[in-house]
C-alpha cells in the first residue's frame, strides 16, 4: 500500500525518548501482566543466552501511529537496549492486515515484559489515527480538503491527550482543542468560545463576541451560535454586528434540539429529521448570509458528527466549510499482537503465528538516552 500522504510530504520524522514523558514505574513491571514478569525471572535464570524475535501486527487496513512512542519505550526501559535489534515501519505508514509493523530481536528478559504495553500504545494510537484519517477523508470533496477540528478533550481521560493529539495529527488533523494535542508536534491548541462565554452574557451573542475580540484581538473573530437554540437569528445578528471581522459561525446544536427557525417554519417538517445539526438548518443559515451579502462567513459543524455523518453531508453538497469531531475519533477499533516467532534464530513459535517477514520495515539506530 502507498504511504501515507503526510509522510510523502516529508512531515513525518522520528520522534526521540525526550517527547514522551513515561511512567517510571513501567522499570518495575507496574503495568505489565505479571506472567510476563515471571516468565523474564525464569527465561533470566535457565535460559539467559536465548535470544528471540518479537514481531507485532494487526488484523484491518490501518494508519499506522505509535511506533516513536514503542520504539523508545523500549530504549528507555529495556535492559540493554543498544542490544536490541529493531526494525520498524513510521508513524503514518498505511498497513495491511497481519502486516508485520514492528519487530524486536534480544534476550527475552531485556526487553519481553514490554510486550503488552506496546500493544497498547499501537493500538490506541493506531485506531485514533486511522478514525481521523477517515473522517478527514470523509470532508474530501471534488478535490477541495475541508479542515477537521480534533475536539476530543472531553471524551476520554486528559493523561490521553498528548498521544491522542499526535495520533489526530498523522491521521491528518492539524487544529486541535487544546495545548495538550498539540505538544508532541509543536504547535498549539486552537478555539473560539464555549457555551459558557455566551452565558455569562446571559445570551447576548453580539455582547458575548465584543468581548472575545478585544480580548484577542489578533484571533480571526469565530463566534458559536446555537446558545438560543437560533442559530440563523444570532448569526445574522453577530454579521450585521461584525460585518467583514467575522470570519466564522459554529453550529453545536444537541441532537435532542429543533432549532427555533423550524419552528417558526413548520411548513418545512416532516420531510426530514429537523433535530441537532442537519443539512437543512445548514442550507437555511448558508442562504441567509449571503442573502444579506455575507458570502466570505464561514459555517462550522460540529456536535456528533462522525465519517458515516460527514459522508452524508458531502454527498448532499451540504455548505459546511470546517467540521468539529470529537468522541468517534477516539473509539478503539484495532488491537495488536506481539508474538515472539524466532528462537535463535530459527522459526519457533505458537501455531498459527508465523514469522512473516516485512521488506517495508526499516532497521531503527540506537542513540541513547
Amino acid at each position: 500500500m502507498k504511504e501515507f500522504e503526510m509522510k510523502q510530504k516529508g512531515m513525518i520524522k522520528r520522534l526521540t525518548n525526550q517527547t514522551f514523558k513515561f511512567d517510571e514505574r513501567i522499570k518495575e513491571g507496574w503495568f505489565s501482566a505479571v506472567y510476563f514478569l515471571k516468565t523474564k525471572e525464569i527465561v533470566d535464570q535457565h535460559l539467559s543466552d536465548n535470544e528471540v524475535t518479537m514481531q507485532f501486527f494487526q488484523k484491518s487496513d490501518a494508519v499506522l501511529c505509535g511506533t516513536d512512542e514503542a520504539i523508545a519505550l523500549l530504549h528507555t526501559f529495556a535492559d540493554n537496549p543498544e542490544d536490541l535489534e529493531i526494525y520498524s515501519l513510521q508513524d503514518g505508514d498505511k498497513i495491511s492486515p497481519y502486516e508485520s509493523v514492528l519487530t524486536v530481536t534480544g534476550r527475552y528478559q531485556d526487553f519481553g515484559y514490554l510486550e503488552g504495553i506496546i500493544d497498547g500504545i499501537l493500538g490506541r494510537r493506531t485506531s485514533v489515527a486511522t478514525n481521523v484519517y477517515n473522517v478527514v477523508k470523509a470532508a474530501r470533496t471534488s478535490g477541495e480538503q475541508k479542515p477537521v477540528i480534533f475536539m476530543g478533550d472531553r471524551d476520554d481521560h486528559y493523561t490521553q491527550q498528548s498521544g491522542d493529539g499526535y495520533a489526530a495529527y498523522i491521521g491528518g488533523s492539524t487544529a486541535q482543542a487544546t495545548h495538550a494535542m498539540n505538544e508532541w508536534w509543536g504547535k498549539h491548541g486552537m478555539g473560539t468560545m464555549p457555551h459558557a462565554l455566551i452565558q455569562m452574557f446571559k445570551g447576548d451573542l453580539v455582547k458575548a463576541t465584543e468581548a472575545y475580540q478585544k480580548t484577542f484581538p489578533n484571533d480571526e473573530l469565530v463566534t458559536l451560535v446555537d446558545y438560543n437554540n437560533d442559530v440563523i437569528t444570532d448569526s445574522l445578528k453577530v454579521a450585521r454586528a461584525f460585518g467583514e471581522e467575522l470570519k466564522g459561525v459554529r453550529l453545536d446544536t444537541s441532537k435532542n434540539m429543533v432549532d427555533k427557525y423550524f419552528l417558526r417554519n413548520q411548513h418545512l417538517m416532516g420531510s426530514f429529521d429537523p433535530r441537532g445539526v442537519n443539512p437543512q438548518l445548514i442550507f437555511a443559515l448558508r442562504k441567509a448570509l449571503d442573502d444579506e451579502g455575507f458570502h466570505h462567513v464561514k459555517i462550522v459543524a460540529s456536535g456528533g458528527f462522525t465519517e458515516e455523518k460527514i459522508r452524508r453531508f458531502e454527498s448532499l453538497q451540504v455548505p459546511v466549510d470546517m467540521y468539529g469531531v470529537g468522541s468517534s475519533l477516539l473509539k478503539i477499533k484495532i488491537g495488536f499482537t506481539g508474538d515472539n516467532v524466532l528462537l535463535n534464530g530459527e522459526k519457533e513459535a505458537k501455531q498459527g503465528r508465523n514469522f512473516n517477514p516485512n521488506p517495508r520495515l526499516e532497521k531503527v539506530e540506537y542513540a541513547g538516552d
